[in-house]
């Protein structure tokens, strides 16, 4: 390891050198305080910016054990290094010279608090993976200003950010605290028989459409008394809510009465929130995925038959496999997707799922013969769904009372509060929809139980060149697409990837997967469930370099079911 006397030596002999000369500067050098590693370093000024690595250890750092003590308090506390790190970096960073020169920036938390790789707190030590633009005029290099920005503003920043005694205590704890108390929550709503809980007072509304900050002023949420139960939580103390029970629960309501804002709730409940968020002690199951309709995806051999029966011209629904999907088989192939991860709960919004999926009244019924339609509607089979199947369903309704026949539970949003009508719903049913079983064997409701195996060349990283062997190519910009190799995957429409570092680690766990070949091995959604194995026994960097933020599984076997090249065996 060298002395960042070395490094501050290095930069004034190649000041005014041209841009590749910084390449020189790579490697580990020792700040006294901590060690500042150089990993990778642009080519060019306007290309993308370098990336460095502060490693402190905790006896520098002075962090308290406490804070790290379990997965939950550490990720909490790694959000909020992250977030100090990144404060510290835009008072310190100012553009200066071509391209990014003279900027700082590390992977900002948004509001739910993901494990992240750029922060990742260890037993001994910490380390805080960003970026620099090193300064340049033109394509020459700016030795001085270089010097300057790491040799003076960079431990600054670092005692700044990652020392304890240069942080807000208080504000530190109330990360971790408010981490352990959500995951505490969670953990218990398997045992009492919930799907989720909202708490008394949360705020659910969203600033705006682009901004998920807590909106100003807007109604905190209470619980009907029929619904109402309470937690004891580790920090928070005792905790009363409303606790969404097992089984079929619908959300009902007028139009801009917050239907839509709860279930949107539920589904980032997966989460956990930082502090002020409003949502922070909302959480559903962990493995809660949100489905909905989506024309043109493909498909790729999945068993659509407890939905879609025998197709027109004798196509079989039980391999169905498809390039342009309408809105009924996307939505169907979703479900049975998601069921093959372990998915227990699953969200339904009427407003963006297809309408002939969900019911079918009985005009309708009557006009086409039964022979005639291959679709079962999902309202006749949301009952075995969970009878058979142990699969809960939380639907949010605006137009159609069939689903009052099966469902358990009607919670009405009357102005953002919500109020029990179960009994008033089931006073107005009249037997008329005839719930079908489901055979259990036609749906695999774990990874273990699968019955698609991938095939491997179907899966490929790599870009053709001319005769010679590829190079990998995944590649993102945000979080609505991968470039996988020669293919495109569209993540747009799987709502409950909320950071576009999940996209990057979608990205960089499938490259895995496919390079470490386990879909040789293992079935299609067992390889995915090996390679978070990794991750989380690793942490995220061991997947590979670049900002990635926690991915669960169904996030992962979504994307890789919208991998146009997939073929399964």
């Amino acid at each position: 390891m060298q002395h960042k006397t070395d490094l501050s030596r290095t930069l004034e002999r190649i000041d005014g050198r041209p841009y590749p000369a910084y390449k020189d500067i790579r490697g580990r050098y020792d700040f006294e305080f901590f060690d500042l590693s150089i990993d990778k370093v642009q080519g060019d000024p306007f290309a993308s910016p370098s990336r460095l690595s502060i490693i402190i250890s905790h006896q520098e750092s002075e962090l308290p054990t406490d804070l790290f003590s379990n997965p939950s308090r550490r990720t909490g506390t790694e959000n909020y290094l992250a977030l100090a790190f990144s404060r510290a970096c835009r008072q310190a960073s100012s553009h200066s010279g071509s391209g990014k020169s003279g900027l700082i920036s590390i992977d900002t938390p948004g509001q739910e608090m993901l494990a992240r790789s750029c922060v990742e707190i260890g037993p001994s030590e910490t380390v805080v993976r960003f970026s620099v633009g090193l300064p340049a005029n033109g394509r020459r290099i700016r030795g001085r200003s270089a010097k300057e920005l790491l040799i003076k503003q960079l431990p600054d920043i670092v005692e700044d950010a990652l020392c304890y005694d240069h942080l807000d205590a208080q504000a530190v704890a109330a990360f971790a605290d408010t981490a352990e108390d959500a995951d505490t929550l969670r953990s218990l709503l398997a045992e009492r028989k919930l799907v989720a809980f909202v708490a008394d007072g949360a705020i659910l509304p969203r600033a705006s459409g682009i901004d998920e900050r807590p909106m100003p002023n807007a109604v905190p949420f209470q619980s009907p008394e029929s619904f109402r139960q309470t937690f004891e939580l580790p920090h928070a103390g005792n905790v009363s809510g409303m606790a969404i029970p097992e089984g079929v629960t619908l959300i009902v309501g007028g139009g801009y009465h917050g239907k839509s804002t709860l279930l949107s709730a539920l589904e980032r409940g997966v989460y956990n929130h930082r502090p002020q968020d409003g949502r922070e002690r909302v959480v559903a199951r962990a493995d809660t995925t949100k489905v909905r309709a989506e024309d043109g995806r493909s498909v790729a051999s999945v068993d659509l038959t407890p939905f879609i029966g025998q197709l027109p011209g004798g196509k079989d629904s039980s391999n169905f496999s498809t390039e342009n999907a309408s809105g009924s088989s996307s939505q169907a192939a979703s479900i049975i997707e998601a069921l093959e991860t372990g998915a227990k709960t699953l969200l339904l919004d009427e407003d963006i799922s297809a309408t002939n999926l969900l019911i079918r009244d009985a005009r309708m019924q009557q006009l086409i013969a039964k022979e005639k339609e291959p679709i079962t509607p999902f309202v006749q089979r949301v009952r075995s769904l969970y009878e058979d199947c142990g699969v809960s369903t939380v639907i949010v309704l605006g137009g159609s009372g069939d689903y009052f026949e099966p469902a358990d539970h009607v919670i009405a949003l009357d102005n953002y509060i919500p109020h029990d009508l179960t009994q008033e719903a089931k006073a107005l049913c009249d037997g008329s929809i005839i719930q079908q079983k489901l055979d259990p064997s036609t749906i695999a409701t774990s990874p273990e139980a699968s019955k698609r195996k991938a095939d491997p060349v179907s899966i490929d990283p790599y870009t053709s060149s001319r005769g010679r062997p590829g190079r990998s190519r995944v590649k993102t910009r945000d979080a609505r697409s991968i470039t996988f190799g020669e293919d495109e995957i569209d993540l747009s429409l799987i709502p409950q990837i909320v950071d576009s570092s999940q996209a990057k680690a979608i990205g960089s766990a499938l490259l895995y997967a496919s390079e470490q070949r386990l879909f040789e091995e293992h079935l299609l959604p067992v390889a995915l469930q090996r390679t978070l194995e990794l991750a989380n026994t690793q942490r995220l960097s061991a997947l590979g370099p670049g900002d990635l933020a926690q991915i669960r599984l169904q996030e992962l076997a979504a994307a890789l079911n919208r991998l146009r090249s997939l073929r399964i065996h």
